[in-house]
């Protein structure tokens, strides 16, 4: 089972086109913050619970972004 991001893992922005938020697509950086609210008892998927702000390297996304919009990075 995947769990939820933590903050200093690496991950990238995966949004489609059509997304509101989809110029921030393909970015890469560090999950910053993690703010957990009960949307998985709403939907029964644990991780719609969490999102994330990302900081890439040059700049702290202003974002909110689900687990849902983001892979994880190989290293």
């Amino acid at each position: 089972m995947r769990r939820n991001y933590q903050p200093g893992d690496e991950v990238q922005v995966y949004v489609s086109k059509t997304d509101p938020d989809s110029e921030h697509h393909g970015k890469g950086g560090t999950s910053k913050d993690v703010l957990q609210d009960n949307l998985g008892d709403e939907t029964g998927r644990e991780l719609d619970s969490y999102s994330y702000r990302i900081e890439t390297d040059s700049e702290e996304i202003d974002i909110w972004f689900r687990h849902r919009d983001l892979v994880p990075v190989s290293q």
